[in-house]
């Protein structure tokens, strides 16, 4: 790992827009590894952002490459960043690619905006082969201590703090529809199965199917994973919400070829 020359550092600062300029100042230290640089699948390429100015801005290291985006790429997450201070970027490759310039984006304000801070030229290639992990830079680990620190120490932080009372309504309301979709998935096939005969009723009990599915793969995977479905109210979200259309759906439909 080799710190950016000088010369490179202030033709960062030279092709970053003059509002960005205005609200935050900031220059690439330092690579890691060096360009040029040939990386394996997903592995990082990482910069050290040492930024001036910040006001709840968060920083992002991407890749480009003649002027376009690389769309087979990775990049880093995000906290806010305030006052003075160093981040770390990264991006990494998923398949083959060529990377000539990393831009660093900022993003906050009020209204929220994105736009350009600066423009790093580089010379890294990725093989899209897997490789070792490869050895990281003494100011990676500690970029990446302080971030996780940052990230935990947040997340307890907003465990800590009472919901307000709009957090809470809004928690309440997406909870009693999520049991709502819930008695949908079960109750609308249950009268389907009482009530339709013949294919009808057959077609009528795929929402029990599908109910059971994905019931079932959440108890499994929570048993091997406890972080495996996190999400599990939106899934049971999605199962509840797409058997209710398709019930009304089959029940139109059945409606429609009785008339008929």
């Amino acid at each position: 790992m080799k710190a950016a020359p000088a010369a490179l550092v202030a033709l960062c600062l030279l092709q970053a827009s003059p509002a960005a300029l205005a609200q935050l100042r900031a220059q690439v230290t330092a690579t890691d590894p060096a360009s040029p640089a040939v990386l394996a699948r997903d592995q990082p390429f990482f910069v050290r952002i040492e930024y001036a100015g910040a006001d709840g801005h968060a920083l992002w290291a991407r890749p480009w490459h003649r002027g376009q985006p690389v769309t087979r790429a990775k990049f880093n997450a995000s906290a806010r960043h305030a006052g003075d201070g160093a981040a770390l970027g990264w991006f990494s490759l998923d398949g083959a690619a060529a990377v000539d310039e990393v831009r660093i984006v900022a993003g906050g304000g009020k209204p929220f905006r994105e736009f350009e801070l600066l423009r790093l030229p580089v010379d890294v290639r990725g093989t899209g082969e897997p490789g070792a992990r490869a050895d990281r830079a003494a100011w990676v680990e500690a970029l990446s201590r302080e971030a996780a620190d940052r990230h935990r120490q947040e997340m307890s932080d907003a465990m800590a703090r009472p919901p307000s009372v709009a957090d809470s309504l809004l928690g309440t309301g997406f909870m009693l529809a999520v049991l709502g979709l819930l008695a949908a998935a079960l109750i609308g096939p249950a009268w389907a199965l009482r009530r339709w005969r013949g294919g009808w009723r057959v077609a009528g009990a795929v929402p029990l199917v599908a109910a059971a599915f994905v019931a079932g793969r959440i108890v499994l995977d929570t048993a091997r994973d406890p972080t495996s479905h996190n999400l599990w109210p939106f899934e049971i979200a999605i199962v509840g919400g797409a058997s209710a259309v398709y019930l009304g759906l089959l029940a139109l439909a059945r409606r429609f070829l009785a008339r008929g």
